[in-house]
Order: C-alpha cells, then sequence, then structure tokens
C-alpha cells in the first residue's frame, strides 16, 4: 500500500501536479512511511537542479530580494523552488512563519514555487532533508531551486551541503561584512549582494566587502566574475552588487552574474563533480541517522536500559558509566548478531 501510494504521488509529481509536490514535501518533511518509498524513485529518476543557496544574516533583506530573484529567472520559462528554511516551533516543530506567499506584486507566479521548511535543528540553519526535497523539487520539473537560509550566523557553511552557488546577502548598518569575515562565510560565497543599497552606507559597505575579497595576492588582481588564466583554465572571482529588494533594483544583473557563475562551473566541470559530492554527503548523513535509528531501537529493547533509567531516576548511578554500559551491550550484542 505504502508503495504504491508513494508510486501514484512520484507519477503525479513527473506531470507536474502542484498538490503531489506539496505533498511530498509533506512527506518527507515529517518522516512519513511514504516518503522512503518516494524518495527511491526520486533520487534513482529526478535529475539534479541548479540550486542557489541564498544565506547571510538576519535583517539583511533576503525574504524580500528572493521572490523577485524567482520572478526574474522564471521569465525566460524556466520553473522555480523556492525552499525558505525557516526557525522550527518548539511545540509543533513546524515552520514559525508557516507557508509564505511573499511575491513582490503580492501574487503567485506560475512557475514559482513557495514553501516554508522547518529547521528542525539542522545545522547552519538548514533543514536535514533540504537535500532530499531538492531532488523532489527536480522530479516535479523545477529546473532551478532556491534555497533561503534563516541567518544562523557562524553556522552557515551547512549550505555547501546542497547548493552548487552560493550568494551572501548583506546589507548597511548591519555589520554583515565583518559578521561574514569571522563566519568563514566570505571564503565560500560565490556572489555577493548589498541589499538595501539605498540607504546611507551601502557604498561603504560594498568598498568593505570588495577589499575583504582581494586581500590574497591571488585575489588582488582579479576582476569580478570570470577570470581567464593563462593555462585555459578560469578563475571565478566573487562579484559584490547592489540590490534594493523593494523596487528590484540591480535584480537583473544579479540573475544574470549568477548564471554566469553556473556556466563557469559548466565549463570546469564542476557542476557534475558537485553533484556526485552533494550525493555522497546525503549518503553519509542518512547513513547516520539509520545507524542512530537502529541503536536507539536496540537499547529500548534492553532490560539493561529500564535498570539503569531507574536507577538514574531514583538519584543513583552515574550517567557515564550507564552511557559505557548501554554501549557495551549494545556493541557487544551487534557483533554477534
Amino acid at each position: 500500500m505504502v508503495k504504491a501510494e508513494a508510486s501514484q504521488v512520484f507519477g503525479d509529481l513527473r506531470t507536474g501536479r502542484p498538490r503531489a509536490f506539496s505533498r511530498a514535501i509533506s512527506w518527507v518533511e515529517n518522516g512519513a512511511p511514504q516518503a522512503s518509498a518516494l524518495l527511491e524513485q526520486v533520487y534513482a529518476q529526478a535529475p539534479h537542479p541548479w540550486v542557489v543557496g541564498i544565506t547571510g544574516v538576519g535583517g539583511a533583506g533576503k525574504s524580500s530580494l528572493v521572490p523577485h530573484l524567482a520572478r526574474r529567472l522564471a521569465e525566460d520559462g524556466t520553473r522555480i523552488a523556492v525552499l525558505a528554511v525557516d526557525p522550527s516551533s518548539p511545540l509543533t516543530g513546524g515552520a514559525l512563519l508557516g507557508d509564505r506567499i511573499r511575491d513582490a506584486n503580492g501574487e503567485q507566479h506560475p512557475r514559482v514555487f513557495f514553501r516554508s521548511v522547518a529547521t528542525r535543528g539542522g545545522q547552519g540553519g538548514l533543514a536535514t532533508c533540504v537535500a532530499d526535497l531538492v531532488r523532489v523539487a527536480a522530479a516535479a520539473g523545477h529546473e532551478i531551486v532556491l534555497i533561503e537560509t534563516v541567518g544562523a550566523g557562524q553556522s552557515e557553511l551547512g549550505i555547501l551541503q546542497v547548493a552548487h552557488t552560493v550568494l551572501l546577502v548583506n546589507a548597511p548598518g548591519l555589520g554583515d561584512d565583518v559578521q561574514a569575515q569571522k563566519a568563514g562565510v566570505m571564503e565560500v560565497a560565490d556572489v555577493l549582494a548589498v541589499n538595501k543599497a539605498d540607504r546611507p552606507g551601502a557604498l561603504d559597505t560594498a568598498a568593505s566587502l570588495r577589499q575583504a575579497l582581494q586581500l590574497s595576492e591571488r585575489e588582488a588582481h582579479m576582476r569580478p566574475g570570470a577570470n581567464a588564466l593563462p593555462d585555459g583554465a578560469v578563475h571565478w572571482h566573487p562579484p559584490v552588487l547592489a540590490t534594493v529588494a523593494l523596487t528590484g533594483q540591480g535584480v537583473q544583473e544579479l540573475c544574470d552574474t549568477l548564471r554566469e557563475h553556473r556556466a563557469v562551473l559548466e565549463r570546469q566541470g564542476r557542476l557534475a563533480e558537485l553533484n556526485r559530492l552533494h550525493d555522497l554527503r546525503r549518503m553519509q548523513s542518512y547513513f547516520m541517522e539509520v545507524v542512530q535509528q537502529r541503536l536507539q531501537a536496540r537499547i529500548a529493547s534492553l532490560a539493561l536500559a529500564d535498570r539503569l533509567e531507574a536507577e538514574l531516576a531514583g538519584g543513583q548511578g552515574d550517567p557515564l558509566a550507564a552511557a559505557r554500559l548501554l554501549a557495551d551491550a549494545v556493541l557487544e550484542n551487534q557483533a554477534t548478531r
């Protein structure tokens, strides 16, 4: 029954039915029984979309900029999926802001799909299931996936687990350039945008970011964007662009720059390499999830666990010693199976 239902939804995904996409996302987010069967088909048949990770601290205007960016990218007929990663509710585990229709003109673009995803404690402000949702989006016919993170400060490097292109959004007056340098995001950002560029201090923020990007001797003589090297290779130097999300100013140039970065990745062969790396990382993380689930199930079945818990609840015993006893019992039993 589970596999049949998953096959039905997968077929609906391939024909582009929005309700099937929403249902598939809910399955994957919530770890429903149908999710595993669905993902087997998704990973076997769905292509890799181009993934743009959009990060930066809170207040930079990411949520205002993303709808403009999505609409502009969709103008050539491309279907776009936006996964807006929101903080989790401490009670329900769901996204605090819910499904947001954050279109600049108050209307949903026919080729843009928005969905809020709860972080659920994921590293770097990312939900652990985002990599799966990216491929589900591809199965539903979306060629580009934009992932907007919550702005978790120095943990934002988690976006590298899924993105091909990283866009770092800054704003004047927030100290974003300093925070970005401390966090190390500057080292992985492919494109930087100074949003709210109509505010005082925007030029200084952009200049500070450009200066930081040219600190190394190699980067000092590079121009923004693609640079042809003497050996025929191409080196990408992150450009710093100005945008105003409220008016859409600078968004077209930002789209063009992001597409230019994708073209460089394809020319370098990096796009396919990153796809392989992302799949490998997902395998490793899923392996850890499966092992943890099986270990927890094994521990729950041991009478020793009940005894140790009772002792600790009664103020007796040592939690560290109890943990070692459980580990010895579980690993010894696993070795003899």
